[in-house]
This record gives structure tokens, sequence and C-alpha cells, in this order.
């Protein structure tokens, strides 16, 4: 059964914040996607401007380097009322998706890719660091008013000179990504469908892949229950999966087998995006992207992404 947890508010008044990156200062950087920015909340509030990369920063993790390493959707429309603001597709201007290396010093921001093998990048939307030395990423692909693209999913060096797409298509659109703390698993979520899927790693941009009837080669992990769509993904130390689920506005752990294991009550419907970070890890913060808020609360178990 779901249960209530007590939330500590960090930030209000952001303008659709997923992407959350526990900071080695403490503080926390996440994207605002409706304003196409890169935000520090630091330990005390205060909120403040790392860079403005523009159209539609989304997932984003911090890299061996330093720096961070950000996947940018291109861009949505907006619906917006008093207090609620939620995307409704496309943007009218959108040009391309893309991934971009931000300095958090200096703002600086690098176009690394815009496509793969010809094939342009449609909405990348979450990333993880990959301990081989580059990142793997989702794309989750545009939505329009009587179509919309596949998602897939890719590996790419961090110096901007190779890219892989990895498995294609994700129907229902890719989303949250992560790897057990062995690199040796590679889970997605799949949004529309509510199911989370699982490759085996075999090397750097390369997955095992299942036989037909799978769509993309994965092996299905779990499928969520009732109506629940599915959007970013943590792991913890122990190799369980954390997944922030739409619509029922929760967030969820998945066993490595695909038992799910708890679920947490939040305050809406569109918890998006949860990443470990405190004093052992043992700290959840998640982004309320409807209601611009980003909260905290002790978690059971110490993470790992």
């Amino acid at each position: 059964m779901p249960e209530t947890i007590p939330l500590t508010t960090l930030a209000t008044g952001l303008k659709f914040p997923e992407g959350p990156v526990a900071m080695p200062d403490g503080s926390i950087a996440l994207v605002e996607i409706a304003i196409g920015r890169i935000t520090r909340v630091a330990p005390d509030g205060t909120v403040s401007t790392i860079a403005t990369p523009g159209d539609g920063p989304n997932g984003m993790a911090l890299g061996p380097d330093g720096m961070l390493y950000v996947c940018n959707n291109g861009g949505f429309a907006w619906h917006e009322e008093p207090g609620f603001i939620r995307p409704i597709g496309q943007a009218p201007d959108y040009v391309t998706g893309r991934i971009e290396r931000i300095d958090p010093a200096t703002g600086a921001v690098t176009r690394l890719y815009e496509s793969c093998d010809a094939n342009p990048l449609r909405g990348p939307n979450d990333i993880v660091m990959d301990p081989r030395g580059g990142c793997w990423f989702s794309d989750l692909g545009k939505v329009r008013a009587r179509d919309r693209d596949h998602g897939g999913v890719y590996w790419a060096a961090l110096d901007g000179s190779r890219i892989i797409e990895a498995a294609f298509p994700v129907p229902g659109g890719a989303n949250g990504i992560g790897l057990s703390p062995d690199g040796s698993v590679l889970y997605v979520a799949e949004t529309e469908t509510g199911r989370l899927w699982a490759w085996d790693v075999e090397g750097p941009g390369q997955l095992r892949k299942d036989p037909w009837p799978s769509p993309n080669g994965a092996r299905l992990l779990t499928q969520f229950p009732g109506f629940r769509r599915l959007d970013s993904l943590a792991v913890a130390a122990s190799g369980n999966i954390t997944v922030a689920t739409l619509v029922s506005g929760e967030i969820t752990t998945v066993s490595p087998t695909g038992e799910i294991l708890r679920q947490v009550t939040m305050p809406e419907r569109m918890p998006t995006n949860f990443c470990f970070g405190g004093p052992d890890l043992r700290t959840g913060f998640i982004t309320l992207s409807t209601s611009g808020a980003l909260v905290s609360a002790a978690w059971d178990e110490p993470g790992f992404f």
C-alpha cells in the first residue's frame, strides 16, 4: 500500500523543474525546462542561475570532470494556469534535440551531439554516467497533435567524438535511465506504457539483445499496474530502482527482479525526477514539476546514482 512520509520543501516557484543533481558543495543543480535554464538551489534555499542554454534542458548528470551533461529536448509547448504548468507537445519553434556540456563555474555551454548516424536526436530526456568513460542517455521523442516519434537509447563519449544508437525503438518513449551499481545492467523507464525495461551491458554502447517479440531487445523487468506513466529513475546501493511515477503521484521502488517493493505518495500527481544526495546518500530529492517545487525526504536506503 502507498505510504506518506515527511517532506521538506527546498524551493518553490520553479518553472517545471527536473533533472536534480546533488553537487559536491551540498547544493542541488536542476533544470527548469519551461524557461530553458539550469538552476542551483543552495542548502539555505537560495536559488541562482548556472546557465541558460535555452529550449528544453531536461535530464542532467554530473560528469567525472566536474561538468554537467544535459539532455536538451529542444523545447515544449506549454499549458499554464496559476500554480500549474504542463507540457503539451512539441514547441512551435522546435529545431532539434541535443546533448550539451555545461561548466557549472562559468555557465559556458558546449553542444556535443545533435544526431546519431545522420538521424537527428528528437527529445533527449535523461542521462547517466557510464563507468567505462561515457554516458547512456534516453530519447523520449517528440509528440505532435496527430503523431509522435519513437524513443531510443544511446551511448556517447563525453568528449563529443562518438555516439551509438544502442536500442531502438522504445515505442512509448524512453525516459528514466540508470545503471546497476556494478554497471552490468541498464534500466530504462518507458513513459506511456508504464513499463520498466532492462538490458545486460556488454560494452560501451553494446547491449545484449533478447529476440523478437521484444520491441528493442530488452527484457521486461516489470509492468506498473493501473494508469501509471513513468518518468526519471535512480538506483540505490542495494540495486533497487527508484522510479518517479506519474499520474498516481508516487515514488516507486522496484527490486532488480521486478518486484514492486514500496510506493511513497507525493503531494502532486506529477513527481518527475528523483535523485539521491546528502550525507551517506540517504536523502531523496524530488522535483514536483507541475507545481514548481523541489522537496527532500529522508530515504529508507542509500543511493548509488
